[in-house]
């Protein structure tokens, strides 16, 4: 038995890791991983060009009266009505971010730090509804407010998540009779 010990210790394993080989893969996965992004980034401005007659959303303005509804929680985009995976991406209305939504006689107010605010008229709101997604954002059934308004002569739905989902229902009664008081003067 002691020939077979000598004769295993005598063996030596050949080396595991071939190190030129393993670093050409990884610069190629880096390279790879570099060409998707810059095709995503590409195929996101190719978007805004294409959406580039769509007039930018109006800012708010000097005094707009007394708040009926405040909400904090979540932009998640905009996208053209009833087409919940078109998303608009013109005039940063695709970039999701934090929101403090203010209703007011005057319209919607969705101030969005670190991205561009924008303004809803009342004349321009056309209604609201829960929804369970919007491009890019599935949620639970009535997880999702979406608020419908006209951006020139396009109708445009925007998706808002409160951090307290039981605010939704009451911003929707007062989306849609602001709606309906606003067709009723016209």
């Amino acid at each position: 038995m002691t020939p077979v010990i000598l004769l295993a210790e005598a063996r030596k394993s050949a080396e595991v890791t071939d190190w030129p080989a393993r670093i050409g893969w990884l610069v190629g996965l880096a390279l790879f991983v570099a060409l998707v992004y810059w095709l995503m980034r590409e195929g996101w401005k190719w978007r805004g060009t294409l959406q580039s007659d769509l007039p930018a959303p109006p800012s708010a303005p000097e005094e707009t009266g007394p708040a009926k509804l405040t909400m904090s929680g979540r932009y998640h985009g905009s996208t053209t009505a009833g087409q919940w995976l078109d998303r608009i991406v013109a005039h940063g209305l695709g970039t999701r971010s934090r929101a403090e939504l203010t209703l007011t006689d005057a319209g919607l107010d969705v101030e969005r730090p670190g991205a561009r605010d924008f303004f809803v008229p009342a004349a321009a709101l056309r209604g609201a509804r829960l929804d369970k997604g919007i491009a890019g954002k599935v949620l639970t059934e009535g997880g999702l407010l979406v608020v419908t308004w006209a951006l020139g002569d396009k109708l445009i739905d925007s998706g808002f998540r409160s951090d307290h989902a039981a605010e939704h229902p009451a911003w929707v009664d007062a989306l849609n009779q602001m709606t309906n008081d606003t067709e009723g003067a016209r």
